[in-house]
């Protein structure tokens, strides 16, 4: 998560350095400065130069014709203070502009830097078709009107106008491929940002639930034992009260963990210090397959006539990851035992099939869920889970380590859970521990 982070920022600051959001080419400079740069430079660069041409060169121009050369030297970066809002327009009224001064004063030969920022701006905020439309025709328009006029303009003058429109349209699509990229990038980013929180918010609420469910429905089984027995039989009462007290310490523990892997700036934080000893350390160590006994030995002492059977030779040499699922899983398996049924009774086999861990939760056959007759002898038809209940949880819990879980009623009437995750890869049946 940290690296996905720090990619994701590393995205932003490109798009927020290239003007993704700020619109290029000048993304980087305050929005004051975007707006009225193009403006002043062209100012700056076209009056003075049609002001002092016009002054000295008369031979090919309109008899009065300085004023309006001025006016339209002027008109084109006057137009780029609404290429922000109206690209489109601004593009057209700079290439008239520009065209209506070369009608009228041929002689004056500079590069029109405000038709450069329109179509570049033009092109960069999408106004493709105003910027091919209107350069076009006024270039066309220009040349048919000069040569109607008598003057013949040098074929390297008009080469070099079209190649300088080309660039600058070029240029305006570079821009603005580049925009799109970043655009592309972010979004990717937030895509993969909003995928990996969604991830980590399901991890969050499967972990909580886990570890609550189990230590509530302990304390609720109890707790009820307690004030049914607290004036009969005093001392059962304080024995279901001791049983609260240390389902409440498991519970806490067990949230400081996940907790502390939640805090845990690196991975490899998570299990390495007790709590507090570091940034978000965690308190225990994650459950395994180990504490499965332990698991059944609490169950019993609320109650629960629970059988235990593991074929594992060796447990700890299943994956952290395995043997955490397979615990959870079993842990809510047995949870759902004892808040549903009644009297509370179920096997757990644990152990090998077809190259998969196997683990099945069976209760055998009373007055709650799963009750009532069964649709064949071994059958194990998958039903519906339920959204946001405990079978959701323990099959994303499978489903996320490449197999499987499914529920339903056997022939007899009971209802097993089945879990399958499959061996690491590489390894088969015969090299199990």
């Amino acid at each position: 998560m940290p690296q996905q982070w720090e990619k994701d920022a590393a995205w932003h600051g490109a798009a927020a350095w290239h003007g993704a959001d700020a619109g290029p080419p000048f993304g980087g400079m305050p929005p004051a400065v975007r707006l009225w740069l193009p403006v002043v430079v062209s100012l700056l660069f076209q009056v003075p130069a049609v002001a002092v041409l016009t002054w000295h060169s008369r031979a090919l121009g309109v008899p009065g014709s300085a004023p309006l050369a001025l006016a339209l030297a002027l008109a084109g970066p006057l137009a780029l203070i609404g290429a922000r809002r109206f690209p489109g327009p601004v593009v057209a009224v700079a290439a008239a502009a520009a065209a209506a001064l070369l009608v009228i004063r041929p002689d004056i030969g500079i590069p029109n830097v405000a038709v450069a920022f329109a179509i570049v701006l033009g092109i960069v905020r999408g106004a493709r078709v105003w910027v091919y439309t209107s350069v076009g025709v006024a270039w066309i328009a220009a040349l048919v009107l000069v040569a109607a006029t008598g003057v013949t303009l040098h074929p390297v003058r008009v080469a070099a106008t079209t190649l300088f429109l080309a660039v600058m349209m070029g240029i305006g699509e570079g821009i603005h491929a580049r925009r799109e990229r970043i655009r592309e990038f972010r979004r990717r980013a937030d895509e993969q940002r909003m995928s990996a929180e969604q991830r980590e918010r399901v991890r969050i609420a499967r972990e909580l639930h886990d570890v609550l469910a189990h230590s509530l429905s302990m304390i609720n089984v109890q707790a009820g034992v307690g004030l049914h027995l607290i004036d009969s039989q005093p001392e059962k009462a304080a024995e279901a009260l001791g049983a609260i007290k240390e389902a409440s310490k498991n519970a806490l523990d067990e949230v400081r963990h996940v907790l502390g892997i939640l805090r845990s700036e690196r991975p490899e934080d998570s299990g390495n210090a007790p709590y507090g000893a570091g940034e978000g350390a965690p308190l225990t160590p994650e459950p395994d397959l180990a504490g499965l006994p332990s698991l059944v030995a609490s169950f019993r002492a609320q109650g629960m006539d629970v059988t235990y059977v593991s074929a594992l030779e060796v447990e700890s040499a299943a994956p952290a990851s395995v043997q955490l699922a397979l615990y959870r899983i079993c842990q809510e398996g047995l949870t759902n035992v004892l808040r549903h049924v009644q009297p509370p009774a179920a096997s757990v086999y644990l152990g090998f099939d077809h190259d998969s861990y196997l683990l099945t939760i069976t209760n055998d056959p009373g007055t709650g869920p799963g009750t009532g007759p069964g649709t064949g002898p071994g059958d194990r038809t998958p039903q519906p889970v339920v959204p946001g209940g405990g079978l959701l949880g323990m099959q994303e819990r499978a489903e996320l380590l490449g197999g499987s879980l499914r529920a339903g009623r056997l022939g007899d009437g009971s209802f097993q859970v089945e879990a399958r995750i499959p061996l690491p890869l590489g390894r088969t049946r015969a090299e199990r521990p």
